[in-house]
């Protein structure tokens, strides 16, 4: 089994959205991922790290996100996590379209979005207490196991 892993936190700023996505994708590359994979793991990362800023610290730049990504034989897991306001009903904020921020002319297709490019996709969140989004995708294994 090969394992290798980074942890990072930043301010919760819009610009590190950038930053967040990057140093990601530059991990990822370890696993000589194809373009396509690169560009969809960059974008869940810019989808759950918009969620958090926007809708778990509400846009508050004083506060920290936490990144923790995994790589397992062509494995990847991703964390994202925020300790702001939470979800109150997480079932429903993951519905296609739904935003709690329509005055921010949302598309609420963030959950979507990350469903769609990665394998599973867990949101755990308690109110007050913050949200943790865990999505898992597996690379080329083949590719993988011969590094």
């Amino acid at each position: 089994m090969n394992t290798n892993m980074m942890r990072f936190s930043f301010s919760s700023q819009s610009r590190n959205e950038a930053f967040a996505r990057v140093t990601v994708a530059s991990f990822v590359s370890q696993l000589d991922p194809t373009m396509d994979e690169l560009t969809e793991i960059k974008t869940v990362v810019s989808e759950a790290v918009t969620n958090a800023i926007i809708h778990g610290y509400n846009s508050d730049p004083d506060q920290m996100i936490t990144i923790i990504c995994t790589l397992e034989d062509g494995d990847v897991e991703l964390i994202i996590r925020d300790e702001g306001v939470g979800i109150s009903d997480v079932e429903q904020a993951m519905e296609p379209l739904y935003t709690s921020k329509p005055d921010l002319e949302r598309s609420g297709m963030g959950f979507t979005i990350m469903e769609n490019f990665m394998d599973n996709v867990y949101v755990f969140s308690a109110e007050g207490e913050g949200t943790t989004v865990t999505m898992n995708k597996q690379f080329n294994r083949s590719k993988a196991m011969s590094q």
